[in-house]
């Protein structure tokens, strides 16, 4: 059962695209604790992808539907304006910092090429929880282009610690010492080998 093997400090459900199946969400969240006791999700959370804040109040009655499961928090992808990062603040009002005590997150990702544009503007939004980069879509963003692809990467890393937002990124075990020397503090990880990779240059 992953929620007692893994080493992992979050798991990440996506609901990015597909059906939003909140129903096939909590049967996963509910096997977690079946399997790895009552206080699994406290001891590994489960943030929720959800569809890009096109709509504010389809993502709101997404929320509505979602949050009472008992998840660690939203994941927001293909953020692209200040204004969609505000909304992600108001729709989480108890999400940390913006609640000290708060026991979700705001995570957004920027992924598009409006979003490098505005990520200084996105970054000064009150209360992110953390903001990722996504080398995945700004690889399709930037057609297949490394260098300006790492560019985009830098650009949000560099945002970030100006505005002194938890910065994020994909990583494998090539890659991962690096991004943690970089200043990343939130990495998604796919291969267990980057995970353990990731722990021992962390010191953890």
């Amino acid at each position: 059962m992953i929620a007692a093997e893994t080493d992992a400090d979050v798991i990440l459900y996506s609901m990015e695209s597909g059906p939003f199946d909140v129903a096939g969400m909590k049967s996963y969240l509910e096997g977690m604790k079946e399997g790895a006791g009552d206080d699994a999700l406290y001891r590994l959370p489960v943030v929720l992808r959800v569809p890009p804040i096109e709509d504010e109040a389809a993502v709101r009655a997404q929320l509505d539907e979602a949050l009472p499961t008992g998840i660690g928090g939203i994941v927001f992808p293909h953020v692209a304006r200040p204004d969609q990062a505000a909304t992600s603040s108001e729709l989480l009002p108890g999400a940390w910092p913006q609640d000290p005590m708060g026991d979700q997150v705001n995570i957004l990702i920027v992924e598009d090429h409006e979003g490098i544009e505005n990520v200084r503007e996105i970054m000064a939004t009150p209360g992110l929880s953390v903001v990722f980069a996504g080398p995945g879509d700004l690889r399709r963003a930037y057609e297949g282009d490394m260098e300006a692809v790492e560019n985009a990467i830098q650009t949000v890393l560099s945002a970030c610690l100006e505005f002194e937002v938890p910065c994020g990124v994909t990583a494998g075990v090539d890659d991962i010492e690096t991004r943690l020397d970089q200043g990343f503090r939130v990495i998604i990880v796919t291969q267990e080998e980057a995970l353990a990779a990731g722990r021992r240059h962390a010191g953890r």
